[in-house]
């Protein structure tokens, strides 16, 4: 079989019991994914960082595609859960990448007053893949050396 794109479970994670995303209906556009292991993600201070979820997954995609990371609808209003980010892009070579083999983390502020704990199996986000077009003047040639932000270095 031609893999065309998919997700895998990530180094370190194989004996986990990570869950590969689904969609939940058919006309779905996301595929829920779900936390690797619990995690704590503190209320909101002045200039914290944002928490680290683990999902356990990295993804594999065409040469013309990405994926993108949205957060859960539900999430703002019933856990005060927000992307740091807005919307997470995960290139195609960020799989497999010699730092963390690709491994695909969503990162969240907690807006509400009290720590939130989500616990390992909990749906945090969606993925949907995407294509993407290039300018007629693109000469990208660069390469990845890392992982999770590592494209500007």
């Amino acid at each position: 079989m031609n893999k065309k794109r998919g997700f895998e479970i990530a180094k370190g994670f194989e004996n986990a019991g990570i869950n590969l995303p689904v969609r939940k209906t058919k006309y779905s556009a996301g595929y829920d994914v779900e936390a690797a292991e619990d995690t704590v993600i503190p209320a909101f201070k002045r200039g914290q960082k944002p928490t680290l979820v683990k999902t356990g997954l990295k993804a594999y995609m065409e040469d013309d595609e990405m994926l993108l990371l949205y957060n859960r609808s539900s999430n703002p209003g019933k856990k005060g859960l927000i992307l740091a980010n807005s919307v997470g892009v995960v290139d195609k070579d960020y799989y497999g990448n010699q730092d963390n083999d690709g491994h695909i983390m969503f990162a969240f502020y907690n807006i509400k007053d009290e720590d939130i704990e989500i616990k390992k199996g909990d749906a945090i986000g969606q993925a949907i893949f995407q294509k993407y077009f290039i300018t007629d003047e693109d000469s990208a040639a660069g390469e990845r050396m890392g992982g999770f932000g590592s494209t500007s270095k």
